[in-house]
């Protein structure tokens, strides 16, 4: 910018600040666009470390099956109390709107459709990376912190076999079991609230359950329940066993950041992975 003799003038005020903003946005997205791409590379290969030590070290197993404890049974009974809890909002809420229309009579299908296809495998897969999955990232965080992880390599001990591993394979399994579970507990809320509480056929209820829900829908709910539990156990995992790299913190706090991140990022991938899965299963 020049003035009437012609010498140059530097900008002052709001306007520098907004050139210098604009000189600096091609850096800020570059650079935000490479830190995710080495994110995304970097949890790809670490859930395929995961994977890969499942099939090639059997000595997994006897911690795989303590893992099954901490994520699946101990996580049971909030299963079986929000199943079903959304099972009787389900039926209650069906109820009165299907009234409107009389359609009572589909109040089953509506309920296990609605819990088989989406509700089930998403609200377990939630429950589950809040009550399992934060616990995975904070103990793998501290003993992160704490050189422990650091520990298992010096005695030539590999820490994704034996941390990383069991978990996942805990979660494929756990995961799909919960759900089943959530899925039946659910279905029997919609006949508590459906059938006892507003007077509604049980023959009927039963029935257009047992026409409305194929095996299609009964897959796609477990495979969605697979998909989570290995997004779930990964990011969790991952989250902890780096939190010594965080830019944004150290030490415990680190391990603090790392949980809440893990929880957050899982909860985001489930909901889009639900709906890519659904865009191809439907």
């Amino acid at each position: 910018m020049a003035d009437n003799a012609g010498r140059m003038v530097t900008p002052t005020g709001f306007w520098s600040r907004l050139i210098t903003f604009f000189y600096k946005v091609p850096s800020i997205v570059g650079s935000a666009t490479i830190r995710g791409i080495n994110a995304v590379g970097g949890m790809t290969i670490f859930m395929a470390a995961g994977l890969w030590h499942i099939f090639t070290n059997i000595r997994i197993f006897p911690r795989t099956l303590q893992q099954l404890y901490i994520i699946g049974y101990q996580s049971l009974f909030v299963i079986l109390l929000i199943g079903i809890f959304c099972g009787m909002v389900l039926g209650l809420q069906g109820y009165y709107t299907l009234v409107q229309f009389g359609s009572v009579g589909l109040l089953g299908s509506a309920v296990s459709l609605s819990l088989i296809r989406e509700l089930g495998p998403v609200l377990t897969a939630i429950m589950l990376t809040g009550r399992a999955g934060s616990a995975m990232a904070a103990e793998i965080g501290v003993m992160r912190i704490s050189d422990q992880i650091d520990a298992l390599d010096v005695m030539d001990i590999n820490s994704i076999s034996y941390l990383v591993s069991p978990r996942i394979l805990a979660s494929l399994i756990s995961f799909p079991l919960l759900t089943a579970i959530f899925d039946a507990i659910g279905i029997f809320g919609g006949y508590l609230t459906g059938v006892l509480m507003l007077d509604m056929s049980e023959g009927i209820y039963f029935y257009k359950i047992a026409h409305a829900v194929t095996m299609n829908d009964v897959s796609g709910g477990f495979i969605k329940a697979l998909v989570f539990g290995l997004l779930v156990s990964t990011v969790c995992c991952n989250q902890g066993y780096y939190a010594h790299l965080r830019r944004d913190s150290v030490g415990p706090e680190a391990v603090g950041n790392a949980t809440t991140s893990a929880v957050v990022i899982s909860c985001v991938l489930i909901l889009a992975a639900d709906y890519v899965i659904t865009s191809f299963w439907l």
